[in-house]
């Protein structure tokens, strides 16, 4: 039996052997694409050549891409665990021809693999041809459909053709795109799902387990624009994807994915860890789990590699979905503490002999996996308090349904995932307005989609044969004559023309000094000028080999073929201080705190620098001072920076270091502080591989300070700094604050920090003081409190105090609310006040009513957005704050009606 390894690299060698170039897999968060959340192909890397707008470098090329499948048109999130071949997560095998071989060859070799080389039984494969589009006016693939009967054994009846659903491969909402031929197996009647799905069909394309897509061919021939046109592309390519982990199952005669030897390693270290044992079952709870968990763990440990780390927006939101989903099926076998980080390390022993990437940050992914577990343990309890007032309030409507607006706020806020409202909402026999929720779901993508901006250039410039621009002169000179070779504007790119005082447009030079943006490193900025026409350029960027200057022209007009002169902005200097401190601060980090530290993502701009690194904690002061110290020392000493372009193989030999992911090609050029020459590149104590522009030694950076250092998501620090003139401006800022404070306390600079320490001293005795007198029966808060106890509602046994005071202080209220608790009982307080317009709210209930469902945090959550506020805390007390006093009674009356609610239900 051939082993997942097995199978991957014979994939690799049948077609090295048919002249085919072996291409490492790209990440999974993809390169300078916003168009894409994640790698869902693996012709994702070769994008630019579909679009015509790189040249290849071969006509023919094989690989095994890490997929994730989790959101757009290719999203197979919620089905994973009900089947045996869905995943998340998936190993792409893939062959390509660029405008090389086309149909016969792509049908003819996938055939002889699967049938002559792993012995799959012909009669038991189908395939199936695209059969048209009336709507895009997309004829039927006939050619395919002959080609089928001609190249290979197989009978025309079982040549089956269907729609753009099932056989038009579409990347995204835009780019490539063709029909596809796909190769399907039979199973056997064993693995149909008859029995067990109501009014099911059996056969291919028929949602049965018994046929499954084991290869797809996709001819690209087509790119769909932002308008959702079809246009013919310059060349015809072929683009095809087999899942691994299907033919696996195949191949090891398995009836699931689940059951190779690419995840029951894993599936073993669950039932270690929870007790419980996998019984090969498809409709069974605990199997279920097995599998989300199995599949998810392989997703967050390669997303997380690639730098997709867990946040609130974008690819971190859906990677946070991901582990949130898996830890709430991890609940169902009993585990409520953090486990799923310990899988990591099994992972990294089913695949980290092919993708070594996982193995050199398996540290860094297990410390975010783990706190995000702990983290969402927190969020789901809270998502349960919410769901259970939604549930209530569900179950006294006529149609006992919880609103799509309580379902999406648990999904959207809470990360509360919408299979579990639907689960808990069945088993107290209510249903959920699944309508409304996915309306809310298309709205937010709707928002998302238009948010995808900077989509827009690459999609009008699709099929269209860029010219090359020669910037070398970036890296010496801040000026430089050039002749323009074109325009780009919404239309496209144009070779002829003129361009006059207008709207945005982008000038395309044979030659620029202008760096376009790239390795996070700002576009420059600058103007292009001739002796009566002026153009602000506003930003620089790079599609392929051509670099575009964005911006408008301020006056005049440029015509195509006439020499300009291309001047970069004096903010350059400021960018290459920022550029060479961001890799002085690269390796004092590593200096300090290990070499564990590594380069999550920066931004070089004029005004700062941003540095993201991999770190478990808070960097103590002590160890920001030393960070501080060792850059500083390295600009004082004036060290040479050397630039020096050679082979990649070389460089990685010198130990220079590749921000993870970045793109680099057979020649790559290192940056060295510390060597005089290229002869000495080796003695520099910084190697770093990078394209950006630096100064040419330390010195004339000036100066480095750290003004902020904060965690952006589990495992991953930010620092921000300032060289140069930026710095000198924050000393200067800072000297006037202490100039300006020094009059005001009439005290020297120098005597300030005593003089600041003894007025808080004095103020804390003060706050000691207020706070002593809060307590007192006197006090006005007292007297308020006592007032409204006496007045207030008796529900049964139990107070309903609620009211306004007046100016009190936050500590005063909490005071009252004590001693409201202690006299009365049983007691269920809420206080509101306002101090100069802004709102705080407090709630307290005794531990009796807590026992009943009655929740302070959870009352202030739905009464502080009354007043445009927001807040919460413990069962017994909570506290919100908001910004309209004026609604302060509506949030009051709302208070009691809910406390008047639950203590009718109690």
């Amino acid at each position: 039996m051939l082993s997942a390894k097995q199978i991957r690299s014979g994939f690799i060698d049948f077609f090295k052997d048919k002249s085919h170039e072996f291409i490492p897999s790209s990440p999974i968060v993809p390169i300078d694409d916003e168009t894409l959340l994640f790698a869902n192909a693996g012709m994702n890397q070769f994008k630019d050549i579909f679009l015509g707008l790189v040249s290849p470098e071969y006509g023919r090329v094989v690989n095994s891409q890490k997929c994730l499948r989790v959101s757009g048109k290719h999203n197979d999130l919620e089905e994973v665990g009900k089947d045996t071949y869905h995943h998340t997560f998936f190993e792409m095998l893939g062959n390509w021809s660029f405008d090389d071989y086309f149909k016969a060859e792509a049908i003819e070799w996938a055939w002889e693999l699967l049938t002559k080389v792993w012995g799959i039984d012909p009669d038991s494969l189908w395939a199936t041809v695209f059969a048209g589009h009336k709507a895009d006016g997309l004829p039927g693939d006939d050619e395919a459909a002959r080609l089928w009967t001609k190249v290979t054994s197989i009978p025309a009846e079982r040549v089956l053709a269907f729609g753009k659903k099932d056989n038009f491969w579409e990347m995204g909402d835009i780019g490539p795109c063709g029909p596809c031929s796909e190769i399907h197996i039979d199973l056997g009647p064993d693995m149909c799902d008859k029995k067990s799905v109501p009014g099911h069909k059996c056969g291919v394309n028929g949602g049965c387990s018994r046929f499954i897509e084991l290869w797809n061919l996709v001819f690209i021939q087509y790119n769909r624009t932002e308008g959702g046109k079809l246009a013919e592309l310059g060349a015809k390519y072929v683009d095809t994807g087999a899942g691994l982990e299907r033919i696996a199952a195949v191949l090891q005669k398995k009836n699931s994915n689940y059951d190779t030897d690419l995840f029951m390693p894993i599936i073993e270290r669950i039932a270690d860890l929870t007790g419980h044992k996998y019984t090969y079952e498809r409709n069974n709870n605990i199997d279920n789990a097995f599998r989300v968990i199995s599949d998810h763990i392989r997703s967050l440990t390669f997303a997380i590699t690639d730098g997709a780390t867990p946040s609130n927006e974008g690819r971190g939101y859906v990677i946070r979905r991901i582990l949130r989903r898996a830890s709430r099926f991890g609940r169902e076998l009993g585990m409520h503490d953090p486990f799923m980080y310990k899988l990591v390390p099994v992972v990294v022993d089913c695949l980290g002999d092919a993708f070594g990437e996982i193995s050199e940050r398996a540290d860094f992914v297990s410390t975010v996996v783990e706190s995000e577990e702990a983290s969402f343990g927190r969020t789901l309890d809270r998502g349960i308090e919410i769901f259970n007032t939604a549930a209530k309030r569900a179950q006294k409507s006529k149609d006992k349904v919880i609103n799509g607006e309580d379902a999406f706020q648990l999904y959207d806020t809470y990360g509360f995932p919408f299979d579990l409202t639907e689960l808990m909402a069945e088993e107290r026999s209510l249903k959920v307005d699944t309508a409304k929720f996915n309306e809310l779901m298309e709205a937010q993508r709707q928002r998302a989609r238009a948010a995808q901006k900077s989509a827009s250039l690459i999609s009008v410039l699709a099929d269209t044969k860029l010219p090359t621009t020669e910037d070398l002169h970036k890296y010496h000179v801040d000026d430089c004559d050039g002749k323009i070779v074109g325009f780009v504007d919404e239309k496209g790119f144009g070779n002829v023309g003129n361009v006059e005082i207008g709207g945005e447009v982008g000038i395309v030079l044979d030659r620029t000094c202008f760096y376009a943006e790239a390795g996070g490193q700002v576009g420059d900025c600058g103007i292009i000028e001739s002796d009566k026409a002026r153009f602000i350029v506003a930003n620089t960027v790079r599609i392929a080999d051509c670099v575009i200057h964005r911006g408008k022209v301020a006056e005049g007009a440029f015509t195509k073929g006439q020499t300009v002169k291309a001047v970069v902005s004096k903010d350059r200097d400021s960018i290459k201080k920022n550029h060479t401190a961001t890799h002085l601060l690269q390796w004092a980090l590593q200096q300090v705190l290990g070499d564990s530290v590594r380069q999550q993502g920066s931004l070089v701009c004029t005004d700062y620098l941003r540095f993201d690194f991999t770190y478990p904690k808070a960097l103590t002061p002590n160890e920001k001072k030393k960070v501080e110290q060792l850059v500083c020392e390295k600009v004082t000493a004036a060290l040479p920076v050397t630039c020096v372009v050679m082979p990649r193989a070389e460089a990685e030999k010198l130990g220079a270091m590749a921000l993870f992911g970045e793109k680099y090609g057979s020649e790559v050029r290192v940056v060295a502080i510390g060597a005089a020459n290229e002869e000495l590149v080796r003695e520099a104590f910084s190697r770093e591989f990078c394209g950006g522009t630096h100064c040419d030694n330390t010195g004339q950076i000036g100066g480095f300070k750290i003004i902020k250092e904060e965690s952006i998501s589990a495992g991953v620090r930010r620092i921000t700094a300032l060289t140069g003139s930026g710095l000198t401006k924050y000393f200067e800022d800072r000297g006037e604050i202490v100039e300006k404070l020094s009059v005001m306390l009439n005290t020297s600079a120098e005597a300030l920090i005593e003089r600041v320490d003894r007025l808080i001293k004095e103020n804390k005795k003060l706050a000691k003081k207020l706070k002593s007198g809060a307590r007192q029966p006197g006090s006005d808060a007292m007297v308020e409190a006592k007032k409204l106890l006496e007045k207030c509602e008796k529900i049964g046994q139990t107070s309903v105090i609620i009211g306004r005071l007046s100016h009190v202080s936050v500590e005063q209220a909490r005071e009252a609310i004590d001693m409201l608790k202690k006299k009365a009982k049983s007691a269920a307080v809420v206080l509101a006040f306002d101090d100069d317009g802004k709102v705080t709210l407090l709630a307290g209930f005794t531990d009796d009513l807590i026992k009943k469902g009655l929740k302070a945090g959870v009352l202030v959550k739905e009464i502080a957005p009354i007043v445009d506020g927001g807040g919460g805390g413990r069962p017994q007390m909570a506290q919100a704050g908001g910004k309209k006093p004026e609604k302060i009674k509506d949030a009051l009356d709302k208070a009691r009606e809910l406390i008047q609610e639950k203590l009718a239900n109690a």
